[in-house]
């Protein structure tokens, strides 16, 4: 099978040069260009010699517009203030997009959906299969349990994580809320004298600190009995080939938007 070309935006940070091994070792994909903010200190290095895989002659560069052209899809994880360039890139050339940033602000968001009349188009806050699965067994539980049990989703990780709550604590919280059914408030964290917990609520709450990758709890929680589903990652791998596999179904979709339950058949 020919090998799916993927520009890498972001390419150089922890993530990045976690997918150019992933991709790289996979066999049917492979990282064609690799795009960084333009004061980056490692412009112009080869990505693959950086990420330990030997050379690619791939060098970092700066213009995702460029970068895109030789490519077949482009694969962003870099910063919410590049996401709007990089779908203004994807659509002149006519490249499908996935896009992993997190923190996104709204102003922004809704330009996936005018590109993806265009492209095909996902943007999503976590590549994890597990994390696919743990939403839907939260909007499940909350749609069994219903009103009697109190949600609460608590995430945690790394220090050098430089948005809070998760994007994917938020993907849970929109689970646990479709599956109620019913319109439920959301509370960042908790000070002071709060008074009695709200019944339509979901507070969320953030932990950062050390190398923890991810870890993500939904609490289901009554007067007598109380139900968790967590899920932990344990490498950064795992993100990569999800990030990979996403690529890989994008690349070859039609136009329209996208979500991971459509990369895994769920």
């Amino acid at each position: 099978m020919t090998e799916i070309r993927i520009a890498l935006i972001g390419a150089a940070g922890r993530m990045g040069l976690e997918i150019v091994r992933v991709a790289t070792a996979h066999g049917k994909a492979a990282i064609a260009a690799a795009v960084e903010h333009e004061q980056h200190p490692l412009m112009g290095h080869d990505i693959g010699l950086l990420s330990g895989v030997g050379a690619l002659h791939v060098p970092i560069s700066a213009d995702p517009l460029a970068a895109a052209e030789g490519c077949d899809v482009i694969l962003d994880i870099s910063a919410p203030s590049a996401t709007a360039r990089i779908i203004d890139a994807a659509i002149a050339q006519k490249k499908p997009l996935v896009c992993g940033t997190t923190g996104i602000p709204d102003d922004i968001l809704h330009r996936f959906d005018e590109a993806a009349r265009l492209i095909p188009v996902i943007h999503t806050k976590n590549f994890s299969v597990g994390i696919a699965v743990l939403a839907s067994l939260s909007a499940t539980a909350a749609r069994i349990l219903g009103k009697g049990f109190d949600v609460e989703i608590i995430e945690a990780h790394h220090r050098r994580k430089v948005d809070a709550p998760s994007g994917t604590a938020e993907i849970l919280a929109d689970a646990v809320a479709a599956g109620s059914g019913t319109p439920m408030a959301r509370v960042y964290g908790r000070r002071g004298v709060t008074g009695e917990r709200p019944v339509d609520e979901i507070g969320i709450h953030a932990i950062r600190g050390g190398g923890i990758f991810g870890d993500h709890t939904v609490v289901f929680a009554s007067e007598n009995e109380r139900i968790e589903i967590t899920h932990r990652v344990g490498s950064r791998a795992l993100l990569a080939e999800g990030a990979v596999r996403t690529a890989l179904f994008i690349a070859r979709a039609t136009p329209g938007r996208y979500t991971m339950n459509h990369v895994l058949g769920i």
